[in-house]
């Protein structure tokens, strides 16, 4: 059985990491490449990206040992309805090396395995976006939010950086000062913090700088309002409070009041040590008191690990995760 080996991938957005593990939990290799969502930067460009993380993971590996793999990213669904972008990461399987088969699933299974080897939870993840998902026998059943900036992803990010320059622009227009988190956004966005005798002049050119870029970009302004929140900014903590509890609503809604399967939380702005994710933390466990909440960890390692799980030598999913995975509490 250790001669076996496994591989995950986690694809993102903005990076590609690649993990080749044995059953008896070594890891042989690991490797990075670009952003290789399909859906955001085609399928083409991902299946390279996929290709270039695959080739470092294995550079030490002989393919022929590998027996099974699993790709956790975004939008899974959309890839396996398009042949063309199947293909292509088909291509890329096989340019690796590899000959063993491999399977697709959604990013949110992907984080939920990376923090608990239960077969059945909920994951909470919030980043740029947020999305909710309940995990029954390991497999995504319902989903709340992930609507996207325009119409949900409340608590997001990007929801985090809307509601700040919303903030903003009514302090501006009842002709009071900005307070320290809203002198940083002026800062980030105008480039000064000074306001125009006539406040009305900065509030237009608040609005042109925001509506002149994708409005998802907003999100880049969340850590500012995270790290005001650590300084106890009064601007800020209502916002982080508002957040968590549009992010606990959503979960919510699909997990029912006195659940006690494991809640993990994943994404940049739930895995670090903010006050985002103590507020949720201290939310989840107001709704649900018994029931663990974990952290999110390696989703390569957790990819790897439901790669496993089809192999007939694996009889305990459970002692494999804790030799495959690295999870926190």
């Amino acid at each position: 059985m250790s001669d076996t080996v496994v591989v995950g991938l986690d694809v993102g957005g903005t990076s590609t990491r690649a993990t080749a593990l044995t059953l008896s939990g070594e890891r042989l290799g690991t490797g990075r490449g670009g952003g290789g969502n399909p859906t955001s930067h085609g399928a083409e460009r991902a299946a390279a990206e996929l290709l270039t993380a695959l080739c470092g993971a294995l550079a030490d590996v002989d393919p022929s040992r590998v027996r099974a793999g699993v790709i956790g990213l975004a939008g899974a669904a959309r890839l396996l309805a398009d042949p063309a972008g199947r293909a292509a990461f088909d291509q890329a399987w096989a340019r690796a090396g590899l000959r063993c088969p491999y399977a697709v699933h959604g990013d949110a299974l992907v984080a939920y395995a990376s923090g608990t080897a239960a077969p059945d939870g909920t994951v909470l993840v919030a980043g740029t976006g947020a999305i909710a998902a309940q995990v029954r026998d390991l497999r995504l059943d319902r989903v709340a939010d992930g609507h996207g900036w325009l119409l949900g992803d409340a608590g997001s990010g990007f929801w985090l950086g809307r509601e700040t320059v919303r903030s903003l622009l009514a302090t501006l227009d009842s002709g009071d000062p900005p307070g320290p988190l809203g002198r940083r956004v002026l800062t980030d966005l105008l480039g000064t913090a000074d306001v125009a005798a006539r406040s009305r002049d900065t509030v237009d050119a608040l609005i042109q700088a925001v509506t002149r870029r994708p409005p998802v970009e907003l999100a880049r302004l969340a850590p500012l309002v995270v790290a005001a929140a650590v300084d106890g900014e009064p601007e800020a903590v209502p916002l982080i409070e508002r957040a968590a509890a549009h992010l606990a609503d959503s979960a919510g809604r699909i997990r029912p009041a006195g659940a006690v399967t494991p809640l993990v939380l994943g994404g940049g702005l739930l895995t670090g040590d903010t006050p985002l994710a103590a507020a949720v933390r201290a939310e989840a466990h107001r709704r649900w008191p018994d029931a663990p909440v974990r952290t999110a960890g390696d989703g390569a390692a957790a990819a790897a690990w439901l790669a496993a799980l089809d192999l007939p030598e694996v009889t305990d999913p459970a002692a494999l995760h804790a030799r495959l995975v690295p999870t926190t509490p």
